[in-house]
């Protein structure tokens, strides 16, 4: 039982699963702001666009009736279909993605790129004095014609 104790504790506390559970908790937080910008900010201007229609509100009741609301419809045991709160849902999906769109990308931006060193200008090549062929720095003999060559260069 001590050994699973000491796998769990080494398993929370590696860096990847702190990072998902501070990212989990995070997410959820701005989740909750992101429906209060929907709910309290945009749908009331939507609703105010649109003539006072209130998006979140609208429904269909399957029983085929007309109800002045939602709550009229469920009082009176008819079951409902709410595609306004779908559509509520669908803003706030939408805004938390171009949210995390931009943060992402802000991110992108600040890490700073390191510019590549130029490279070292290559070496000219070893060539024998004889039949100019290219040979290994450390060749005593040409490979191509045989020579004796020069003592190679340190």
């Amino acid at each position: 039982m001590k050994k699973f104790f000491s796998d769990f504790k080494a398993f929370v506390m590696r860096g990847n699963v702190l990072d998902l559970a501070i990212g989990v908790m995070i997410g959820g937080a701005f989740a909750s702001i992101v429906s209060s910008l929907v709910n309290d900010i945009l749908m009331p201007v939507i609703g105010l666009i649109s003539g006072g229609f209130n998006i979140s509100g609208a429904f269909l009741a399957l029983d085929g009736k007309v109800y002045a609301s939602q709550e009229a419809a469920v009082a009176a045991g008819a079951g409902t279909m709410n595609y306004g709160m779908f559509l509520q849902k669908i803003i706030d999906f939408l805004i938390m993605a171009l949210c995390v769109f931009l943060i992402v990308r802000l991110v992108a931006k600040l890490i700073a790129k390191k510019p590549k060193e130029p490279a070292a200008p290559a070496k000219e090549p070893r060539k024998c004095p004889f039949c100019l062929e290219v040979i290994d720095d450390k060749a005593t003999r040409c490979p191509h014609c045989t020579s004796q060559l020069d003592t190679p260069a340190a």
